[in-house]
Parts: C-alpha cells; structure tokens; sequence
C-alpha cells in the first residue's frame, strides 16, 4: 500500500480532482508560445504579436503588440472549447474602448476577430514564431557603409520624405517618414553614431522588425521604451544615454533572435533573446532578412555614421 500511494495513484486522484487531465494539458498547451499575427484593418496587412503561456497549473495568461505601441500584458487568455478570448485595454490607439480578441485553432495555426476600440470588427491569422538559428561563432563579412555621407543613396523613404544629408549629416528635422535600407540582412554587427535635440525621439528596427529606442532619457531609470531598449521587451542593465545635443553610438549585434547592445561603449544589453516583434514592425515574416528602418514619424535625428557587417555566408 505505501508503495502504491508513493507511485502515481495519488497524484492521479489529485489532478483528477482538481479537473487538471491529459486531455485539459494537451489542449492549453496547444496554444502556448509565440504567435505571428496579420490582422487585416481598412484595405492593410497589419503585423502583430501574441504571446501565451501558462501562469500556474492550469490559467494562460500573455502579451500582445498591436501594429503600434509595445507589448502589453494579458491578465488572462480565456478558453472554451475549442474557442479562446481575451481583452486588453487600449493603448495608443483612439476610444476608450477595450479591443477585444476571439480565436481558434485551425490547422497549425490561428484565426479569429479583433473588435477595435472605435467597435468596428476586423479579421485576423496568425502562424507560430518560427525559431531563427543562432551560430555560436559566427564569422562575419566585410563591413560596409549604410550611409555614404552624400547622399540618400540606398535608401527609400516609406512617405513624404523630409529626410536629407546636410555637411555630411543624414538629417531628420521634422516627424514625417520613416528611412527604410534598400538591402536587407538576416545577422549582423551595426555601428551607429547619432544625435538629437531635447526631448526626441527615434529609433532604428533591425531587420525592420525590433526597434532599438532612440530617446532623450538621460537621468531616468533604465526602462524597456526608453534609451537603448528593445522597445517593450527587454530592459538595459542601465542607463547610458548622454544629454540632448551630443553625439552617442550604438554597437548592436542581431544574431536569430540574440541581441547585444552596447551604448556610448557600455554594455547594456548582453545575449538576450528578443520575443517577438515591436509595434511599428514592417512585416511578421521573422525568418526573412529584413532592412534597417531609422524611425522618422517622431521627432529629430541625426545619424553622421551607419555602418553594418554581415555574417559570412
């Protein structure tokens, strides 16, 4: 008898007690992990992130980025049957009104509905996060200039282009549109050297799809939307951002989903694996390359210095 109940009889009775089953694990486990979603909103392609994991024994709880803003959290993602919901208030978006989503399974991936904040219904799909490779050692290319010093050459505007190079300074002076590589990487080393005026705010996306914070934060504490975070996702280890006006640098290293940041020569950001992608992302194809992206629809910046090394193929 004392073997038996050592064994696996007692905690049988328990889970069986408690409702927690096979069967229950094996259908909440099936919408755990990171999920690429494309919402369709008025005519576009929105991409999005969902994130879902278990809190505790039995509840899934998550995190979400919409096609703007960062990552919020999820107090819990509901499931009935085959169906799951959840609710998150709004962030940037306009109204006061929560979005509400409903999915399923179908297949290996998900679909379902958003109800925006202004009411109005809108379809979406999502596909798992793929897993990107990440080599040990890598050995890397030959460094090459992103910016030439002259001119735009290189590079293509995503609107209205209020960028321009000014005594070899590629120059933002206005919000207006975003600066988007004509090349397109998968891993790489970036060097960039930058500034802006009191108060601003930019950012650079690697592979078009993480943004790198870009803000006037010196003297605050160190936060995952502000100077040198992957914005909403991962925290610096500090503060490193210099005052408004002067000349800083970033080294970044992207390699699958492993990012180091070092800023105005202090680590800050070391081997941490970024989750998924962050609002403003130009597409949720992660497995792709992508290009650099310079945010231009907030505020001024200057950049004198890009320059990239590719992984070796």
């Amino acid at each position: 008898m004392k073997k038996i109940f050592a064994g696996s009889v007692v905690p049988f009775i328990i889970l069986a007690v408690l409702g927690i089953g096979k069967m229950n694990a094996q259908e909440s486990s099936s919408l755990e992990g990171a999920w690429n979603l494309t919402v369709s909103y008025e005519g576009k392609e929105l991409p999005s992130w969902l994130e879902i994991r278990k809190s505790g024994m039995n509840t899934l709880i998550g995190r979400f980025t919409y096609a703007m803003g960062s990552a919020r959290p999820i107090a819990e993602v509901k499931k009935f049957d085959d169906v799951f919901y959840f609710s998150i208030p709004p962030q940037w978006e306009e109204g006061a009104s929560n979005m509400e989503f409903r999915g399923k399974r179908t297949g290996d991936g998900l679909k379902g509905t958003m109800v925006y904040t202004d009411g109005k219904t809108y379809e979406w799909t999502g596909t798992r996060a793929p897993k990107l490779p990440v080599t040990d050692k890598p050995k890397w290319g030959k460094a090459q200039k992103l910016f030439n010093g002259k001119d735009l050459s290189g590079w293509k505007a995503d609107g209205d282009n209020q960028w321009k190079v000014k005594d070899g300074i590629l120059t933002s002076d206005k919000s207006g549109a975003n600066l988007i590589s004509e090349e397109k990487f998968t891993d790489f080393k970036l060097h960039a050297e930058f500034r802006y005026p009191e108060g601003s705010n930019s950012g650079l996306y690697l592979r078009g799809r993480y943004e790198v914070q870009i803000a006037d934060n010196k003297g605050s504490e160190a936060s995952d939307i502000l100077f040198g975070g992957i914005y909403g996702l991962l925290t610096p280890n500090q503060m490193a951002a210099k005052s408004a006006g002067q000349w800083q640098t970033y080294d970044i290293t992207l390699i699958g989903r492993k990012v180091t940041i070092v800023a105005n020569g202090k680590t800050i950001i070391s081997e941490q694996n970024i989750a998924g992608m962050t609002g403003g992302a130009l597409d949720n194809d992660e497995a792709a390359p992508g290009p650099i992206m310079i945010q231009g629809d907030h505020g001024p910046v200057e950049f004198r210095k890009l320059e990239i090394t590719p992984i070796a193929n």
